[in-house]
């Protein structure tokens, strides 16, 4: 029994196997396809890595694409593609494309939604040049100082090349000029830089109706070189020794060697408060229309409201200048006493002044109703007004000087009764074909009461137009 193997004898292997206690069961494999792995993250690329980003860099560095909503060029690039959609949606509009079907139907309902639609888009263009005309605003702000501080670059220029040219050298009327110029220049910089949302050196020069003024423009230029002329002798008389040359100096600042002078001056600045006086009263008195511009523009001085060329603003603009070119000169030659004005050229002046003045108290006018006629269609009947037609009103002024862009031309509207009616704008290819300066078009409404009638135009100025009556059927 010794022989026979145990019960308890270890076991064969394959019974090894069988009677072992039994493993943890292994995962299955799954026979499904992997599931796509994630992708790492992007710091764990063995790519190399991107260098940092740079901080945002002020509004001069940002390129014509930027979208930051707070430079000039995300202002200027907004403005442009809302300039391009408003100009898409009316060629498109113009065209027939684009209008529901629910309203093609009904050609007073597509026509008031087409208006609708080019007045939201107008209204989103003024919004953007309004934002742009803040920038453009503070760039002109700094090219006016910096177009100030380069004139007196070129007066250091030109005095040290005459100086080295000709035969006395440097003398005291050189050093007086140059610390005229840069006296002035260096007050007028701070001032400028605090007012540069306004404009800088130039907002004095902005009228109320945000352009700039030819007047003030002329009125500066003298005041400012009477004010140059008398720092000049200041300085002047600071630098001379005692004696004769002092006394000869204060001679030539007697009021009668500068009798052309004055009168150029106080001419000037009269012509000023006269215009300013003169525009606000016809204003006020509905026989002038003023339409608000977005910025003030360099052409302002040349031009009219409506951005054409003004032969009085020109005229007065040129005769003054040439003036203070004389004068300037005659300054150069004769630094140590105030400069004489011909009294021909004053003459002169007085002359383009009153030009200048009579085309102020002239230009522009109220809008004038001279006639309503209801607009036929082809095909049909002569009948009498009735509610639902459209009248064509015709006349003049209905659409001021520098209120031809879309956003203006939506504010006009037509008092029929006692309802205010909107001016509906109907696109053309290119432009607009409602409203126009001497011709509207409206629809009579059928809230209006019939019987007899006042019509009235108001322009995107304000201006109300006298009443035209006309008669509504029943």
């Amino acid at each position: 029994m010794a022989d026979e193997p145990s019960s308890e004898a270890a076991p064969s292997a394959p019974d090894a196997e069988r009677s072992a206690p039994p493993r943890p069961p292994r995962p299955r494999e799954s026979t499904e396809p992997p599931a796509p792995k994630e992708p790492p993250a992007p710091q764990a690329q063995a790519a190399p890595p991107a260098p940092a980003t740079p901080p945002e860099p002020k509004s001069p560095a940002h390129g014509a694409d930027c979208s930051c909503g707070d430079c000039p060029a995300s202002a200027a690039a907004a403005l442009r593609r809302a300039e391009e959609a408003l100009a898409e949606l009316r060629d498109r509009l113009a065209a027939g494309e684009g209008i529901p079907q629910g309203l093609a139907h009904s050609p007073e309902a597509s026509r008031q939604w087409i208006s609708d639609e080019l007045t939201e888009a107008a209204r989103e263009v003024a919004v953007r040049a309004t934002a742009h005309g803040r920038f453009r605003l503070a760039a002109l702000a700094d090219r006016a100082l910096l177009a100030m501080w380069a004139l007196v670059g070129a007066l250091l220029l030109g005095q040290l090349a005459t100086a080295l040219l000709g035969d006395q050298g440097w003398t005291l009327a050189r050093t007086t000029a140059l610390l005229s110029a840069a006296t002035v220049a260096g007050l007028l910089t701070p001032v400028g830089r605090a007012h540069r949302e306004r404009g800088g050196l130039l907002a004095p020069l902005v009228g109320e109706d945000n352009r700039l003024s030819t007047s003030r423009a002329v009125a500066a230029g003298w005041l400012l070189l009477s004010g140059v002329t008398v720092l000049m002798l200041a300085f002047t008389l600071a630098g001379l020794g005692d004696g004769g040359e002092r006394a000869a100096l204060l001679d030539g600042l007697e009021p009668a060697r500068a009798g052309g002078l004055l009168t150029a001056v106080a001419l000037a600045c009269a012509v000023t408060v006269w215009v300013r006086h003169t525009v606000a009263t016809r204003v006020r008195g509905f026989r002038m229309q003023k339409v608000r511009a977005v910025v003030p523009r360099p052409a302002d001085l040349l031009t009219d409201d409506g951005g054409r060329g003004s032969f009085p603003d020109v005229q007065y603009l040129l005769v003054n200048a040439a003036a203070l070119t004389l004068v300037g000169v005659r300054l150069a030659r004769g630094p140590r006493e105030l400069p004489d004005l011909p009294w021909g050229v004053a003459l002169l002046l007085g002359v383009s002044a009153l030009t200048y003045l009579a085309a102020k108290y002239t230009e522009g006018a109220r809008p004038v109703i001279q006639s309503v006629v209801r607009v036929r269609e082809p095909g049909t009947v002569v009948a009498p007004i009735r509610q639902g037609d459209e009248l064509e009103i015709r006349g003049s002024g209905f659409v001021p000087a520098g209120a031809d862009s879309a956003e203006r031309l939506a504010e006009t509207v037509v008092r029929i009764g006692g309802l205010t009616v909107p001016v509906p704008l109907v696109p053309t290819r290119g432009g607009f074909d409602n409203p126009h300066d001497d011709r509207l078009v409206v629809r009579v409404p059928a809230e209006v009461e019939p019987g007899r009638v006042e019509v009235r135009v108001i322009t995107a100025a304000g201006t109300e137009s006298g009443r035209y009556r006309v008669t509504v059927a029943d």
